[in-house]
């Protein structure tokens, strides 16, 4: 036998080999079918975690595994390089975002590579790189001119002390405090930009053609929130018009009040001066809340009466306007009309405040049923009363004939009509940061907003920026950064000092991927005809209402302005679950229980590791780290190494042999291959040990042989996604041409699976005395006659004629003497 298995020697010797010479390098073929293997990029924090390996290693084996099945795999990978963190710790330490960001990404990038992965890094892109994120500018300035980008007054997290809008990630704590100065954050409007992914809602619910899991589905399905009903206006005493979206319009002889968000534009207007230093206190609370708190169903429902009054619609009848936190002007239109008899919400308000609540939707067992009565909303079927034209209609059934009869009334008087609305608000794209991609936009004071023309993209961050230790943007505060002339008169302009969003970034970097130096586009049309769309995406579920929507959105907002095709860019997703810490905790620095995957590969290897990850857990659930549970996997990749160690020449077995020997392989090709389909790594890893075990029975005999060699040689291929290094180094072992990466993957033969002969017990007078060995499907005359050949049976038969015998094909022959 060779030397000891030693990942140490072997995987290093290997990596070298296949960078030096670009086996995994990805360039069009149109001979070859191709396959886009897409996982999601890190953010280059400084190290990567073992959930990084436990997202990338199998998915690295399934695109290993399309490789060999013959497909031309692109399976790249880059960097997320732009965010909070960075310049955060600038403001910590003083070091610059560039010299941490690509300080993190040259240790990271060794790191991926220790893992053994395929990825062509010759298509590595880095979303920071100015030749990446002039594209990310291009892509802005091509919205705006299309009417999808837009710059409008909104509400942000706003810190008072340290003067400067704060990401989610900054406000801390239940009473919302600005993480770096501990001020109670407040909410300010500030002109901000926005992409009108709303106009593309619907397109958005059409997942026809994709194989993404269902929970993603639903997930952006929910969030998206598409809702029928109809748009109302209703007028205030001040002339104003509030619109109000409805799913229910025929309950708008219902409505005895109405509710505004805290923000609305209206409610100055609408207040009272008796009612202004109320109504101020109670916006300021509103403000300090998330939303999250303000919708929560078991916290306490509060308002404001504001003094005015608005006229309902329909019924002509004079009724008040509060405010409450739990209306959001970031849903509907920031007002609603309150229906306390068939609403649980609106109930609970109108009996906190004593306002009037009035039943038009009367239950069928309740016929003397009044709103003054109602212990709780009626919210189910009914007929419709006290609504004038809708009395006597039925209410509440799948028809809906109650909501069409309001709709036509209420268009039939001009007072309203059928509309649509979406939970799913335009995607907020502005941010008060350096360490992002500029927005191209220039403020001319004769043209207004101006997109920097794509001959002077990128346009470039400055390096010289100063940290205050208050947050704000250097962009906002350098001395001639922002100063800058006007692209269409030439008179003194300045530059938007706001950066966008990183998921910009992430948005179409799979493009970028394609063709990473390309001047003349963001891609190259013939890479992107060839490559695209991605056919499989693999990583984690908790991106589904974000990444995921914006990625699709992006698609197809570029499709229409003529730069991609397609409805969507990506066609099967995959997630993979999370791996916590030894305790079953969420693992943080502050438990103590965070596994580092580089001391994992310096002690066990990274072929264990990859082999443990993927054997370990259901790819899509995860689980906790054990350390006693990576030995399974390590003594499995030390038996492979002694099995399939190179043996001399030998003589074929019997054929009995030969056939349990090929029938072994063929179901271990069988398994191994729809597993990876499945994306069930668990037991492809599983049947792998099975496989091994198989074949270590059968050693003894078939050693050496013709069918023991092509045994052991599908054993290496079947292994390669999983432990790279060691099949390569094997399959150069057993004396067969480099790589083994670049071998046809086994093909299952199903004929192999059919057993020639089966062993069948014989029995005397029910007491077991042999065994014979029968054709699964042999007749009953030839099982008796060879039970009666049998040695041992021939011996007590001794010539008698049997008065009796019994037959189950392929298990059982019992001779009554």
């Amino acid at each position: 036998m060779t030397d000891r298995y030693d990942p140490h020697v072997i995987e290093p010797k290997w990596q070298a080999r296949w960078e030096a010479d670009g086996l995994y390098r990805a360039t069009v073929d149109a001979n070859r079918p191709k396959h886009y293997a897409l996982t999601m990029l890190p953010y280059p924090s400084g190290n990567l975690h073992i959930g990084h390996w436990y997202a990338m290693t199998p998915s690295d084996a399934r695109a290993r595994y399309m490789r060999m099945k013959g497909y031309n795999v692109l399976f790249p990978m880059g960097f997320d390089a732009f965010g909070l963190p960075a310049e955060n710790a600038a403001i910590k330490d003083g070091i610059h975002p560039i010299e941490r960001t690509y300080t993190n990404i040259d240790h990271m990038r060794d790191q991926l590579k220790s893992m053994g992965t395929m990825f062509d890094w010759e298509r590595e892109a880095i979303s920071s790189d100015p030749e990446f994120y002039r594209w990310t500018q291009w892509f802005f300035s091509k919205l705006f001119q299309n009417g999808l980008a837009y710059k409008k007054h909104s509400p942000v997290d706003w810190c008072p002390q340290c003067q400067t809008t704060l990401a989610r990630e900054q406000v801390w704590g239940e009473d919302r405090h600005c993480e770096r100065c501990g001020t109670p954050v407040i909410k300010k409007a500030l002109d901000q930009w926005y992409f009108r992914t709303t106009k593309y809602a619907d397109e958005l619910l059409d997942f026809d053609g994709l194989d993404w899991p269902s929970q993603v589905r639903d997930m952006q399905t929910n969030w998206i929130g598409r809702s029928e009903g109809a748009s109302v206006v209703f007028e205030t005493e001040s002339g104003d018009q509030i619109e109000v979206f409805t799913t229910r319009p025929d309950t708008l002889w219902g409505a005895t009040f109405m509710v505004l968000a805290p923000e609305h534009p209206l409610v100055t207007r609408l207040t009272t001066d008796e009612q202004r230093s109320a109504v101020g206190a109670y916006i300021e609370a509103a403000t300090r809340q998330t939303e999250i708190e303000r919708e929560s169903t078991e916290k306490e429902k509060t308002g404001v009466f504001t003094g005015g009054y608005a006229i309902n619609p329909v019924s002509g009848e004079r009724i008040p306007v509060w405010i409450a936190d739990y209306v959001l002007m970031t849903y509907g239109t920031g007002a609603i009309m309150a229906v306390p008899a068939h609403d649980e919400r609106d109930f609970a308000f109108a009996r906190m405040y004593g306002l009037e609540v009035r039943l038009v939707v009367r239950p069928p067992d309740s016929p003397g049923l009044n709103g003054a009565a109602m212990q709780e909303a009626w919210a189910g079927e009914g007929v419709m009363v006290n609504s004038g034209p809708l009395d006597g209609i039925a209410a509440g059934k799948g028809d809906g004939q109650s909501v069409k009869a309001a709709i036509a009334w209420l268009k039939e008087h001009g007072r309203g009509e059928g509309a649509v609305t979406y939970r799913l608000r335009d995607w907020l794209i502005s941010r008060q940061r350096y360490w992002g991609a500029p927005i191209p936009i220039i403020y001319c004071p004769e043209h207004g907003q101006v997109a920097v023309p794509d001959d002077q993209l990128p346009v470039v961050l400055p390096e010289d920026v100063e940290w205050l230790p208050t947050g704000q943007s250097p962009l906002k505060l350098h001395p001639t950064w922002s100063q800058t002339t006007c692209p269409a008169c030439g008179r003194p302009a300045e530059r938007d000092t706001d950066t966008m969003d990183t998921f910009m970034c992430s948005s179409w970097y799979h493009l970028r991927y394609l063709s990473p130096h390309f001047e003349k586009g963001p891609f190259d049309p013939a890479e992107y005809d060839y490559w695209m769309p991605v056919d499989t995406y693999t990583g984690g579920a908790e991106h589904a209402t974000m990444h995921l929507i914006y990625t699709r959105f992006f698609h197809k907002a570029s499709r229409d302005m003529g730069v991609t095709k397609g409805p969507e860019p990506m066609l099967q997703l995959r997630n993979q679950g999370q791996i916590l810490g030894p305790d079953g905790q969420r693992m943080s620095k502050s438990r103590g229980n965070v596994v580092d995957p580089d001391a994992q590969v310096s002690q066990f290897g990274a072929d264990t590791v990859r082999a443990y990850l993927a054997f370990g857990y259901e790819w899509s659930e995860g689980g906790p780290w054990s350390d006693n549970n990576i030995q399974g996997p390590a003594r499995w990749l030390n038996r492979v190494w002694g099995i399939a160690q190179p043996a001399g020449s030998a003589a074929e077995p019997d054929a009995t042999t030969v056939q349990s020997l090929k029938r072994a392989q063929h179901i271990a090709i069988r398994d191994v291959s729809d597993d990876l389909e499945a994306f069930k790594f668990n037991t492809v890893v599983s049947s792998l040990m099975e496989y091994t075990n198989s074949l270590y029975r059968f050693r003894e005999v078939a050693e050496g042989s013709p069918s023991w060699a092509e045994a052991v040689d599908t054993l290496v291929l079947l292994a390669a996604p999983i432990t790279p290094h060691l099949s390569e180094e094997l399959w150069s072992l057993r004396g067969h041409p480099y790589s083994v990466h670049q071998q046809a993957w086994p093909v299952f033969d199903p004929a192999m699976l059919k057993e020639d002969q089966v062993e069948v017990v014989v029995q005397v007078n029910g007491k077991v005395r042999d065994r014979i060995m029968l054709p699964p499907e042999a007749p009953e005359s030839a099982a008796t006659a060879a039970a009666l050949a049998a040695p041992r049976v021939a011996e007590l038969v001794d010539g008698k004629t049997p008065r009796k015998v019994v037959y189950v094909a392929g298990r059982l022959v019992n001779v009554v003497v």
